[in-house]
């Protein structure tokens, strides 16, 4: 979004000689999207930025293979019993398991209590939820400190990487839970919330008092390191078949940009400051949303006041994803549409595009007279069918597509 920023040491006119105190000139990177034509930021860099010493494969086929949700099922899948409580040395970059994916977007899940590589996402920006827990995330534009509840955004290509607060760390209360979505595109505010310049317009229900920027410049001795330090950063990028990855070895730290400024940069954003839209009947899924990409949205739905019409009914309708997928994450509260599903804190629904969803039996009569929700869960609609990772068929209930009627009724056929 153009949302201008400038951190640093940055030179009076762009693309003009910009020098050390030795006189030495920095070299300066256009970080641009869609080639020279979208947002973009100018970063100031002490070293070569394209000079590599070393590239090594990264293997991701595994981890990123998918199987189809065939025969077309709605899932119940559990998100908690991916990662036990003695797993340890795990990080946000590679530890990260697939549960569910198409061509556009990724859902991963990651308990983490180790720092990560560093990284950079080559193929599309990431948005990651984090669930509980925080971390210290370090990127070339600068350092964040994110916690529970917070969406953090992510250029494609911006080099970065997570450091968890683990026990005995200030300000640690439990292990980091993050929820990485990572796009094949960019993602972005709704369009609909955008004046034509960028500025979030005055129905949008966050503006930029809310994001949080980069914290910079960062270096590399402001984290204890050497500038000439040899550095790995692991990169997902385009290949033959599919998302392939390679790690590159760099001759000297990454943490080398003097300054930078631009409407390019990672930001961070709080779901509890998001403002939810009411009305007298029900509202739509689309006035939760709040960011999207390339045939993806990302909603989430917070606490809020509830329908006021005389008659209203507060929990949705029943509706068919004529168009979508719909994968619905419970953070946390009390979830009144799914009461007597099994579904809880830690979960996930996957209702597929040509499947009927809604209520669970007797939620639409309970909520009748409700006049709030204590809820709080992060949706992603995708507008191509899903398929299940790794990590979803592990943790999947195999049961919750007969949640509507009280159990299976039929004997499959082998």
């Amino acid at each position: 979004m153009a949302f201008y920023r400038s951190q640093g040491s940055v030179p009076p006119k762009r693309h003009t000689q910009h020098r050390n105190a030795d006189g030495d000139l920095y070299y300066e990177e256009l970080m641009g999207e869609e080639g020279f034509s979208s947002d973009s930021s100018l970063l100031y860099h002490r070293y070569i930025p394209s000079a590599i010493s070393d590239a090594r494969d990264w293997p991701l086929t595994d981890a990123l293979r998918t199987t189809p949700n065939h025969p077309l099922l709605p899932r119940h899948l559990k998100l908690h019993d991916l990662f036990g409580p003695d797993q340890e040395g795990v990080d946000v970059v590679t530890g990260r398991r697939l549960v569910l994916g198409n061509a556009d977007v990724r859902i991963s899940y990651v308990v983490a209590d180790a720092p990560s590589p560093w990284y950079r996402n080559g193929i599309g920006d990431e948005c990651v939820y984090i669930e509980r827990g925080g971390a210290r995330v370090e990127t070339v534009f600068g350092a964040f400190t994110v916690g529970q509840g917070d969406y953090m955004l992510i250029p494609r290509a911006t080099t970065h990487r997570w450091i968890p607060l683990t026990e005995g760390d200030e300000g640690f209360v439990e292990p980091l839970r993050a929820y990485p979505i990572e796009a094949n595109s960019h993602i972005a505010p709704p369009k609909r919330y955008l004046s034509k310049f960028g500025q979030l317009l005055e129905h949008a229900p966050f503006c930029e008092r809310d994001l949080r920027g980069p914290q910079g410049p960062l270096l590399a001795e402001d984290i204890g390191a050497e500038p000439s330090e040899s550095t790995e950063v692991y990169i997902k990028h385009r290949g033959s078949t599919g998302i392939v990855g390679t790690v590159y070895t760099y001759p000297f730290h990454p943490l080398d940009v003097v300054g930078w400024d631009g409407c390019l940069y990672p930001y961070a954003f709080n779901v509890d400051d998001f403002e939810p839209i009411t009305g007298r009947v029900h509202q739509p899924p689309p006035v939760h949303q709040v960011f999207e990409g390339h045939n993806f949205v990302i909603c989430n739905f917070v606490p809020r006041k509830v329908d006021y019409h005389p008659l209203a009914i507060p929990v949705p309708y029943y509706h068919s994803n004529v168009d979508s997928d719909e994968v619905m994450f419970y953070v946390d509260g009390d979830y009144e549409a799914r009461k007597g599903s099994g579904i809880g804190r830690g979960s996930i629904s996957l209702h597929p595009g040509g499947h009927a969803h809604g209520p669970q039996p007797g939620a639409t009569e309970k909520s009748i007279g409700v006049e709030a929700f204590d809820e709080l869960a992060v949706m992603v609609d995708t507008f191509r069918p899903l398929e299940l990772g790794e990590a979803g068929q592990a943790v999947d209930d195999g049961k919750y597509a007969w949640s509507w009627i009280g159990g299976r009724i039929n004997t499959p056929v082998e």
